[in-house]
């Protein structure tokens, strides 16, 4: 059980990788929202509360393995963070590449109230809900600068 738990926690590896692991782990988001930008959106905001609570479990059980709550190998909160940031659009790459660096951009900084849950829970809800904060914010530079993006690029 705990291969499962790590496996899913690090995106299937990609927390391993040796430098900036959250910019790893994030790089398993955009093949999902290739898969899940045909969705309806109920479908897809379904799907992504499975992987919240999914997350949740995941983060918190490999926090406990690892000793840190929010060790450098747990990603998972990374893929459900970006997912919030590209919700609800049509795939392109201008939208997922705009969408992985804004999203980075507000995960690394943790603006209020994604610090909060950063610093004062340090559990599985913490370790995600700082990304879903971020990922907000990045939903809504994206949803400001990808029509800036798009006119400038023709696409």
């Amino acid at each position: 059980m705990n291969r499962f738990i790590l496996f899913l926690s690090s995106n299937a590896g990609l927390g391993y990788a040796p430098v900036a692991s959250g910019t790893f782990g994030t790089l398993a988001g955009i093949p999902v929202f290739y898969l899940l930008s045909g969705f309806p959106p109920l479908l897809y905001l379904l799907t992504w509360l499975a992987l919240l609570f999914l997350s949740f479990w995941a983060a918190g059980a490999a926090g406990k393995i690892y000793g840190v709550a929010d060790d450098g190998r747990i990603v998972i909160d990374e893929l459900v963070g970006y997912l919030v940031t590209v919700a609800f659009l049509s795939f392109s790459w201008n939208a997922a590449l705009l969408g992985f660096l804004l999203f980075r951009v507000f995960d690394i900084l943790k603006p209020p109230p994604a610090s909060w849950f950063d610093q004062r829970l340090k559990n599985g809800y913490g370790v995600v809900l700082d990304d879903v904060v971020a990922g907000l914010y990045g939903a809504v530079a994206l949803r400001l600068l990808l029509p800036l993006l798009n006119g400038f690029l023709g696409g």
